[in-house]
C-alpha cells in the first residue's frame, strides 16, 4: 500500500502538470546592452567579407542558448535610452565616469580588423542598429525608454508589473543580485550559473536579502561608485555581523557602527559617514527604481504592445545579406528549437491585447 504522503505528492504533481501555464509565468529579462558589449568585445567571427560580425552573431548565440535551458514563457529584452545615466550623474557627476567617450584608448575587441578605436565604435554602433533588425523579426519584446538604464526598466518589471511571475535576469551585472528571491534569479551568461538565494549566498556569503547592504558598503568600481574604505567581507564578519542575520536597512547599520565605534577604524568610518551610504542606496537599489511616471508607463506600453511571431524569412533574409551562415548555422532548426515555445505564447499575448 502507498503511503499517504506521496500519495498527496503525487496528486500535487498531477496537478501541476494539467494546469494551464500562461505567457508571464515564466519571464525571462536580459540586459540588451550588457549582452551585446560583451558579445562584441569577445567573439571574433567575422563573415566571408572579413566584417566583424560577433556583436551580431554572439548576441543571438548567447540569448538563444538561455531561452534553451530556461525555457520561458516570455523573453523581454531592455536596452540603455538616450542619456540613460543623468538621473543617477544628477546624484553623483562622476556615476560611470570611466566609461565616457575618450576615457579609455584601448582596444575594444579580439579582433584585428580595425584600424583604430573609432573605427571599433562605428562598428559596435552599426552592429548595434543592426541587431534591433534581428530582434523585431522574433516573438520576444523590445524595451527603449530615453533617460533611463535597462536595470531600471528590468528591475520596474519584475518587482511591480510582474509580481506573481517566476522572472530570470539575464546578465553579468551584479547590481541585479539585490533582487533575488524566491521567484527571482539571475542568470550569468559568462559564468553559465544561476543565482537563487542558496548560490548567491554560497558564493558571496551574504544572504541575498542583505547583498545591497553589502554593495553599499563596498562600493562599485565598474559604476566609480566608492565605497567605505576598509571594508571587505573579513571585514565584514568580524565588525558587523548584523549583515549576516536579518533584513537591515542604511540605519541600523549606522547605529550599529556607532555603538561600536571604538572597536574598530572601520566602523568609525561607517559610523561617520552616513551620507555616503545614503546617496550609494540611491544609486544602487532597484526594488523600487526613482524613475517618472512617464518612465513607467513607457515601460508598460512598450510591453503590452501587439507584437509580429516569429518572422523566419525576414530573419533568413537578414543572415544572407550579412552572411551570418559562418556563425549560426542550420538556422531553421536554430529557430525552431529556441523560439517554438516562444511563438505559442506570442500568439497567445496578441490574442488577449485583441480581446
Amino acid at each position: 500500500m502507498i503511503d499517504k504522503k506521496y500519495i498527496s505528492i503525487f496528486e500535487s504533481l498531477d496537478e501541476k502538470a494539467h494546469k494551464q501555464s500562461g505567457p508571464n509565468d515564466k519571464i525571462l529579462l536580459c540586459d540588451g546592452l550588457n549582452t551585446f558589449i560583451r558579445s562584441f568585445v569577445v567573439n571574433p567571427t567575422i563573415n566571408e567579407n572579413g566584417i566583424h560580425i560577433g556583436g551580431i552573431s554572439g548576441f543571438l548565440q548567447s540569448v538563444g542558448y538561455a531561452i534553451r535551458n530556461i525555457s520561458p514563457t516570455r523573453v523581454i529584452i531592455c536596452f540603455d535610452g538616450k542619456g540613460g545615466s543623468q538621473r543617477r550623474r544628477k546624484l553623483f557627476p562622476d556615476y560611470k565616469a570611466q566609461r565616457r567617450v575618450g576615457a579609455g584608448t584601448k582596444r575594444m575587441t579580439r579582433v584585428n580588423s580595425y584600424n583604430s578605436v573609432d573605427d571599433e565604435r562605428v562598428s559596435m554602433k552599426q552592429q548595434l542598429s543592426r541587431l534591433t533588425e534581428y530582434l523585431e523579426t522574433l516573438p520576444i519584446d523590445i524595451v527603449v525608454v530615453e533617460n533611463i538604464e535597462a536595470d531600471d526598466a528590468i528591475a520596474y518589471a519584475t518587482e511591480q508589473l510582474f509580481p506573481n511571475s517566476d522572472c530570470v535576469i539575464m546578465s553579468t551585472d551584479k547590481d541585479y543580485l539585490q533582487l533575488v528571491s524566491n521567484r527571482v534569479s539571475v542568470w550569468s551568461p559568462t559564468k553559465k550559473k544561476f543565482y537563487n538565494k542558496d548560490s548567491l549566498q554560497e558564493e558571496y556569503e551574504i544572504p541575498a536579502y542583505n547583498f545591497l547592504m553589502y554593495k553599499i558598503l563596498m562600493g562599485d568600481s565598474s559604476d566609480n561608485i566608492p565605497g567605505i574604505k576598509g571594508v571587505g567581507l573579513k571585514t565584514l564578519k568580524k565588525r558587523l555581523p548584523i549583515i549576516f542575520d536579518d533584513k537591515i536597512g542604511v540605519d541600523e547599520i549606522v547605529k550599529y557602527a556607532n555603538e561600536h565605534r571604538d572597536e574598530a577604524k572601520v566602523l568609525e568610518l561607517i559610523a561617520d559617514n552616513k551620507d555616503v551610504l545614503e546617496l550609494n542606496f540611491k544609486l544602487m537599489q532597484l526594488f523600487d527604481v526613482n524613475i517618472s511616471g512617464a518612465a513607467k508607463r513607457s515601460i508598460k506600453n512598450q510591453i503590452d504592445k501587439k507584437k509580429s511571431n516569429l518572422v523566419k524569412y525576414k530573419f533568413q533574409i537578414l543572415m544572407l545579406e550579412d552572411m551570418l551562415n559562418t556563425a549560426i548555422k542550420n538556422p531553421d532548426i536554430w529557430l525552431k528549437e529556441t523560439f517554438k515555445k516562444l511563438d505559442v505564447y506570442r500568439k497567445m499575448l496578441n490574442e488577449k491585447i485583441d480581446g
